[in-house]
């Protein structure tokens, strides 16, 4: 994958990471009781917050101070 191909691809599950944080607030608020479904938007998350990690740190070069 080239910069912009990564770029994209960071920006895209960047919304899906809001997506799912909306997603879970609105859940909570709403008193569910599925806590398993919490617990897979939760695990889903946390996934997608370690791939933009990756990526972010594939864009932003290493500086040796």
């Amino acid at each position: 994958m080239d910069e912009t191909e990564l770029t994209r691809r960071l920006e895209v599950l960047r919304i899906e990471h809001r997506d799912l944080d909306a997603a879970i607030n609105a859940l909570s608020e709403a008193g569910s009781s599925d806590q398993m479904q919490l617990a897979r938007l939760k695990k889903r998350k946390l996934r997608l917050k370690d791939e933009m990690a990756i990526i972010e740190d594939w864009l932003v070069p290493d500086i040796i101070a």
